[in-house]
């Protein structure tokens, strides 16, 4: 049995950088901040701590309004499901793969840089609650202050006092494709058709999820 890790943002789902563009713009608004998030500065900056690209539109302010201004913004994403619901969609064929995974004799799970209540509602807006039961989806809160756990810490622990016959990660960042350090595996990394692949090494560059399947 192999075990397929999975990232979530820019990987199983596509739409949420428009979702961040409007969230972003409604907390600077609220606070009565004069700058507005474009929306080619959300698809340049997108996979970055959400601190960042307010640090990115107000690079005078001190860093710890930038957190405040993440803070709001989850804040205000958590009680606008209809805001995500609007822009995140599932990514062509993911529900496809993830299903031929799910009847197969393998496992997945997901780890995503998010808050656990947030991972819960992506994953429903996406319609994937299904395929990552409980015990199966990890949020790792990149966007603390301190961050506490990272990718591979969760993969570590899932990994302890179980056996796979092989690993394969799916994700579109380098710390996706560096989760084959703890336990060795094959990687793949991701980008959506007609965007750019971010700059690592990996066993796979893709554009379509199908090509995961020559791993079930």
């Amino acid at each position: 049995m192999k075990l397929f890790v999975w990232d979530f943002h820019g990987t199983l789902e596509k739409g949420n950088e428009r979702a961040v563009q409007e969230v972003s713009n409604l907390v600077l608004e609220s606070l009565g901040c004069a700058q507005r998030l474009s929306e080619e500065d959300s698809q340049r900056l997108y996979g970055r701590n959400w601190y960042e690209y307010f640090a990115h539109l107000l690079p005078q302010a001190p860093h710890e309004w930038h957190v405040q201004l993440q803070e709001a913004a989850f804040l205000l994403s958590n009680s606008r499901p209809d805001i995500i619901a609007k822009y995140v969609t599932p990514n062509d064929h993911a529900h496809e793969v993830l299903e031929a995974i799910c009847l197969s004799e393998h496992d997945q799970i997901v780890i995503s840089h998010t808050l656990p209540k947030s991972l819960d509602l992506f994953l429903e807006v996406a319609r994937m609650t299904q395929y990552f039961p409980e015990g199966s989806a990890f949020a790792v809160n990149g966007h603390a202050r301190e961050v506490q756990r990272t990718k591979q810490d969760v993969l570590r622990e899932f990994l302890k006092g179980r056996s796979f016959e092989g690993i394969a990660v799916i994700g579109d960042s380098p710390a996706d494709v560096q989760l084959v350090s703890v336990a060795g595996g094959v990687s793949y990394l991701y980008a959506h058709p007609g965007r750019p692949f971010r700059d690592c090494s990996a066993h796979y560059r893709i554009q379509d999820l199908r090509e995961i399947l020559r791993e079930v």
